[in-house]
């Protein structure tokens, strides 16, 4: 029996899923909170098997709610989230601080909740079995010696930031390791400009970056610029990301791209907070675009995502056909694409649950691409992982925080 606290400020939302969850026989609801401190209050206390939150709640909204949890009481916790940009931003940053999963809300009316029943149950019921105990603290410790350099990562960015003086930077990140807005946290209107032009460039399929790889390539044979690297990942995604791309270096000479199992309207919003943590560019993916070194590129939600093109005129293609394995965008659509690349290939699987990109993965081991697999030991749910490291394709089995490490290495052979 799983044992759910059901947390909204909507007395409405309560009822339906308490409900939902009563009627189902293998669920039982302890407890039900109306904002997010009577959440953590329950949660100490009745040590739930599931939480399902709202993001948006009085006195303590979910997100501080969800921190204070993970940080006291790690439990599986499902955010539930509208569509809106706001939302979307706040549902990126929940997954990066610990949640498992989300469910978008539908509409106020009962008929539309109970088109989506099933998918609530299946999804809390995998949720309950995610292990969000086992990485917090290793992620924790490795994130924390990498703020201060996140600090020159805002600079370089043209974030105005207070003196460099200890005392302001210290304030700075403190309010940052808070997920509190600063002044100094919004882009100056010269950043968004900049942004603006790069936006304009992509647009006209321009790709003048070309000239940049090749002599890169040429000063640096240790750089092998003909690569590409491809990463899939699923349930637990958002937060394993956050360890592995910021840690990418600026100028890797090759593209990154990557498939996160996610529906239309969010994949954006985790894009940008990426590219706000790291050094290398990240973006989501557009038809017709160019890859280019030192960028990262996210499949949009609800497109597959496929890679045509040779050499340093490799470009995305974006689609809408039938989902595989229920997926849109699937990891095998992406990894199928690239197998025609042979060697150049680096093939990266993280966190996730089912079997998406293993089969994939098989042709692209055959073709003589690199396999990298994401250890059990740092997984929230050791599902995709496991079918690559199960099918005996995995070069290395690695915890996320040595993944991009990995990749580096992989790129330079």
């Amino acid at each position: 029996m799983l044992r759910v606290i059901v947390a909204d400020d909507s007395s409405f939302m309560r009822k339906v899923l308490s409900d939902l969850f009563s009627n189902a026989p293998d669920f039982e609801v302890v407890g039900t909170a109306s904002n997010g401190k009577e959440a953590v209050e329950l949660v100490t206390k009745l040590k739930p098997d599931l939480v399902t939150m709202d993001v948006n709640m009085p006195i303590m909204d979910g997100l501080q709610a969800l921190e204070n949890i993970m940080r006291d009481c790690p439990t599986p916790i499902l955010m539930f989230s509208s569509l809106t940009k706001e939302d979307a931003d706040e549902t990126i940053k929940a997954l990066s601080l610990g949640a498992v999963d989300f469910m978008c809300k539908t509409g106020g009316s009962i008929s539309k909740i109970d088109a989506i029943a099933d998918d609530i149950l299946e999804k809390s019921r995998n949720v309950a079995k995610a292990n969000v105990k086992i990485n917090n603290n290793i992620l924790e410790k490795k994130q924390e010696a990498g703020n201060l350099k996140r600090i020159n990562i805002l600079e370089k960015k043209g974030y105005n930031l207070p003196g460099t003086n200890s005392s302001s930077s210290s304030s700075l990140l403190d309010r940052i390791r808070a997920g509190k807005p600063t002044a100094e946290s919004v882009p100056p209107v010269s950043a968004k400009l900049q942004h603006k032009s790069a936006a304009d460039k992509f647009a006209k399929r321009e790709n003048p970056y070309l000239k940049m790889r090749a002599d890169k390539a040429s000063a640096s044979s240790s750089w092998n610029n003909s690569k590409l690297v491809v990463l899939g990942t699923s349930t637990g995604g958002p937060k394993a990301l956050q360890a592995v791309v910021p840690k990418l270096p600026a100028d890797l000479p090759c593209g990154v791209v990557i498939v996160q199992h996610m529906p239309a309207g969010f994949t954006k919003s985790l894009a940008d907070r990426l590219d706000y943590m790291s050094e290398i560019h990240v973006k989501e993916a557009e038809d017709n675009e160019p890859i280019l070194p030192g960028y990262v590129y996210i499949a949009p939600g609800d497109y597959h995502l496929e890679i045509t093109g040779s050499g340093s005129q490799r470009v995305i293609s974006l689609n809408q056909k039938p989902p595989v394995g229920a997926h849109r965008p699937a990891v095998d659509v992406m990894f199928d694409s690239v197998v025609g690349y042979g060697t150049d290939v680096v093939s990266v699987i993280l966190t996730g649950m089912g079997c998406d990109g293993t089969a994939g993965m098989k042709k692209i081991k055959q073709a003589g691409g690199y396999i990298i697999a994401e250890a059990q030991s740092t997984c929230v749910v050791y599902g995709m992982p496991k079918a690559v490291v199960d099918a005996g394709i995995a070069d290395e089995v690695l915890p996320v925080h040595q993944v991009a490490d990995a990749i580096v290495s992989a790129v330079r052979k």
